[in-house]
């Protein structure tokens, strides 16, 4: 199942993606249909219900399907529809990982860049913004951002001092992340939150998908364009540290908690990986692509 967070009408809900091109309002449809209320407002607080909520939505989409004169006031073209991030506003920092992919790793230093353990760093809330949001340049502070096309991990079960075995039984699902970096910032301050933490500079979704339709997130292929150029082509396989091990590491002594979000690294092909550098200006398009989760895209403004 892919989930979303919707906008129509003035009414932002929780989606559910009907054959990737309607999305029922579930909140609309439960009260329809079952005549009940229960769904929360959120979509951070639906994935807090954990099972309970993907087999309730489960059922919806099930009865979605009976004939029903209806469903046109709870199922919509997703057209028509302005798809947020599919958690808008986190209750904490997103966690990222640095140079997590050797080539990335390389392109930025040399192989003495290869880290020996994980990188960890986190983005504000305030930087997470939408599918189809402009990214904003924040031309007085920076000329130098860049992109990260990346996959990004949603816990669904809290849990601590979490094994590498039982890892994905805390997912709950994935999307996508734009790691929008200011890189002379990044290099002035010396650490990473300032040149990483700028208003609208995590662009997220445009989906989140359950664990259930992506049994292998390790095999999957990470796209991403600028102006329709190809940048970035590369395989989550080639992680260094795969998402089982960042779970483990960041569950030591931590409480990762549902509604957590983890963005696991980037491929070679950022921006300031040319010769010379090619950083995004205003205007540029940025389409990043891991399927089956979608495309996500932005522009620069």
């Amino acid at each position: 199942m892919k989930f979303a967070t919707g906008e129509l009408y003035n009414r932002i809900f929780v989606g559910l993606i009907i054959d990737d091109h309607k999305i029922m309002d579930l909140q609309k449809a439960e009260k329809k249909l079952f005549e009940l209320e229960t769904i929360p407002n959120t979509l951070a607080e639906c994935i807090a219900e954990g099972d309970k909520f993907v087999a309730h939505a489960r059922q919806l989409a099930e009865w979605a399907k009976k004939p029903n004169d209806e469903l046109g006031s709870f199922i919509y073209s997703l057209s028509d529809v302005k798809l947020h991030a599919p958690i808008p506003k986190p209750s904490k920092n997103v966690m990222c990982i640095g140079k997590n992919y050797k080539d990335h790793a390389i392109e930025m230093g040399s192989e003495a860049d290869i880290p020996e353990y994980p990188m960890v760093f986190t983005k504000s809330p305030t930087t997470v913004t939408g599918h189809g949001d402009v990214i904003n340049c924040h031309s007085q502070v920076t000329a130098q951002l860049d992109y990260e096309g990346e996959l990004a991990v949603v816990i669904g079960k809290s849990g601590t001092h979490i094994s590498k075995e039982e890892a994905y039984d805390h997912i709950f699902g994935y999307t996508i992340i734009n790691d929008v970096t200011a890189r002379d910032l990044q290099k002035k301050h010396k650490q990473f939150f300032i040149g990483k933490s700028l208003d609208s500079t995590c662009p997220m979704g445009p989906v989140l998908v359950h664990k259930s339709l992506i049994p292998d997130p390790q095999c999957l292929q990470v796209e991403t364009r600028v102006n329709g150029e190809l940048r970035q082509s590369g395989s989550t396989s080639d992680m260094i540290f795969s998402i089982a091990e960042l779970i483990e590491t960041l569950s030591k002594g931590m409480t990762l908690e549902a509604g957590d979000i983890i963005a696991t690294g980037t491929p070679s092909g950022v921006g300031k990986g040319f010769t010379p550098p090619k950083f995004l200006q205003a205007g540029d398009s940025i389409d990043i692509t891991i399927e089956p989760i979608g495309t996500l895209s932005n522009r620069m403004g």
